[in-house]
This record gives structure tokens, C-alpha cells and sequence, in this order.
């Protein structure tokens, strides 16, 4: 789907229709990628590139906000095909990308092989001549466009959001929360952090929102999904479940049924916002746009609240 300001969003297809996003960047005929769905997911976002009209040889970057597979998993595949194309990855997350080994054990340690075979087969490694580690600060040149890496830990340790000040836009990968379009009224759009497992620490998180939030964005781009606006409220939302999600779990803390507490705490919190934001059958929507997210947040949440108890 063709956006507009030289920026393409490329539905991955990822488990279904607008879940999982890449976005294509061009200036002055050349190109960077910007995350890339999992291995699976690679075909459809190179049919997307030609589809742009852009050649493969023209892609000079292919830049991960962080390295979990629905973000990083194509990489060794699409490098492959973009003749040209180096790596931008943040310095925590290269060793994976460069031996993607132990995010192979650990995804099918997660998911079991069945479902890793169907979501995420073909990871590949990405030749370290090929790889660019982006420091906080770095910025990639794409024919005088500047796309600039700043670090945003609290989703993942191994997370840059990349601020393009052509559009004083960023792209935030996960930082920014989740924003299903199923959710969209005429309230504007909704907002969900993540807490995916197993990094997640919500002071980062409510720094890192800060630092999108300093620049006065005119529109944020999330992995999950699209573009939204209106910053300052979504940002203002995220920081509100942030802190409600900790309170959910420091009280299901000594519970024997700990998962299920956090997790249906969790479906309440957002099935009460939803309704809040007028959507329409809201705790429906929830659990079946939301209810894979509940599941892993609770697991994020969990893992979160064992590291800080130590």
C-alpha cells in the first residue's frame, strides 16, 4: 500500500491481514527497508518492493528495530535477494542476526516445531561483512534523506526507533505500543503496549515513549499497525497501562494461577479502555483481535515481575 512522502507500508502477512508491518523508505531512487516480518513473510515483502517499482538493487539498507522474529526473522532471506542492502541492527541484536542460532532454539522452544515450521521457517544468517551495528546516534544516509537510530529500550533491549525528519516521523517498531486498525473510531485510534517476553521493563518503556514523544512527532509508524497520529494522547495512553499493567501484576504476584489472573486482568483493562474509545462490541474485539497479545503480555509481565523481585 503506497503511502505517501516516498514511504510504502508492506503488509508481511504475517498470521493475518494487518498484524505485522515493514515499511519501504525511498529517496532519490534508492531505498531502506524497515523491519521485515519473518522468514516465512520474505517472498511476499520482495513482491511488495517490485510492486513499488523499486529495483532490489536499489535497497541499500534493510534496517531491524529489533530482533524478534516478526520483525527480523526475513533478514537472512531478504539480504539474500537485495544485492546491495546492508544490515542496521542494534548492537545487543547483531549476534543473532549474524548466527540466529539460539533465536532459532528458543523460538521453537516457544512455539513448538509444528507452528515454527508454518510461521517462521527459513531464518538464515546474515554475513557479518554485511552487518552495521546502529549505536544510539547512528544515522543511515539514504540519498539525502536522513533516517537517525535512537535507542528505545522497555519492549526489548536490542530496540532503535528511527526518526525521519523529512516527515518528523517515526518508525517505532514495538516502543510504541500496538495499534490494530480493527480498533479505530471516530475517537481517532487505540493504543496497546507490549510486553512481549522477555526484556520488558516499564520504566524504560515509559522513558522510551518520552523520547518519541520530545520530538512532537506528526505521526508515529508501529510494527502493529500503520501510522497513527495524535501522539501526545496515545503516548498519554500508553503511560496509563503501563503503570495499570504493573499494579495487575505486583497484585497477582503470590497468586498459584498467576497467568490467568494478569491475563484476564489484562482482558478487562482493555475490554473497559475499548468501550471507553467506543468501539463497537468491545470485549469480542479484545479477545479476537487482542487475545494472542494478552497472552504473551501476561508472559512479558510475569517474567518482568520474577527479575524485579530478585
Amino acid at each position: 500500500m503506497r503511502e505517501r512522502d516516498g514511504i510504502t507500508l508492506i503488509d508481511t502477512g504475517y498470521l493475518r491481514p494487518g498484524l505485522c508491518a515493514a515499511y519501504l523508505v525511498e529517496a532519490g531512487g534508492r531505498a531502506a527497508l524497515i523491519d521485515c516480518g519473518t522468514a516465512t513473510c520474505a517472498q511476499r515483502v520482495l513482491d511488495a518492493i517490485d510492486a513499488a517499482g523499486i529495483d532490489r538493487a536499489a535497497v541499500d539498507w534493510l534496517m531491524v528495530t529489533h530482533v524478534h522474529l516478526d520483525h527480523a526473522g526475513a533478514a537472512g532471506p531478504l539480504m539474500r535477494a537485495l544485492p546491495n542492502a546492508r544490515l542496521v541492527v542494534h548492537p545487543r541484536g547483531a549476534p543473532h542476526m549474524i548466527d540466529p542460532t539460539r533465536l532459532i532454539a528458543g523460538a521453537r522452544a516457544v512455539y513448538g516445531d509444528a507452528m515454527f515450521e508454518r510461521d517462521h521457517a527459513g531464518m538464515l544468517p546474515v554475513p557479518e561483512s554485511r552487518v552495521v551495528i546502529a549505536e544510539d546516534g547512528y544515522v543511515v544516509p539514504l540519498a539525502g534523506r536522513s533516517l537517525l537510530c535512537i535507542d528505545t529500550p522497555g519492549h526489548a533491549l536490542h530496540h532503535y526507533s528511527v526518526w525521519d525528519a523529512d516527515t518528523r516521523s517515526w518508525f517505532a517498531g514495538d516502543t510504541f505500543g500496538l495499534s490494530y486498525r480493527e480498533f479505530d473510531t471516530a475517537a481517532g485510534a487505540f493504543v496497546v503496549p507490549t510486553t512481549s517476553p522477555v526484556q520488558f521493563d516499564p520504566e524504560q518503556m515509559h522513558r522510551s515513549i518520552d523520547i518519541l514523544l520530545a520530538r512532537a512527532p506528526a505521526s508515529i509508524r508501529v510494527a502493529h499497525f500503520g501510522e497513527v497520529d495524535d501522539c501526545e494522547r496515545l503516548g498519554a495512553d500508553l503511560h496509563e497501562q503501563i503503570d495499570a499493567m504493573v499494579t495487575i501484576t505486583r497484585d497477582a504476584a503470590d497468586a498459584p494461577d498467576r497467568h490467568t489472573r494478569i491475563a484476564g486482568a489484562l482482558r478487562r483493562l482493555y475490554t473497559a479502555r475499548a468501550e471507553a474509545h467506543g468501539v463497537d462490541a468491545a470485549a469480542a474485539r479484545v479477545d479476537t483481535v487482542l487475545g494472542n497479545d494478552i497472552d504473551i503480555n501476561a508472559q512479558g509481565l510475569a517474567i518482568w515481575l520474577e527479575r524485579a523481585s530478585r
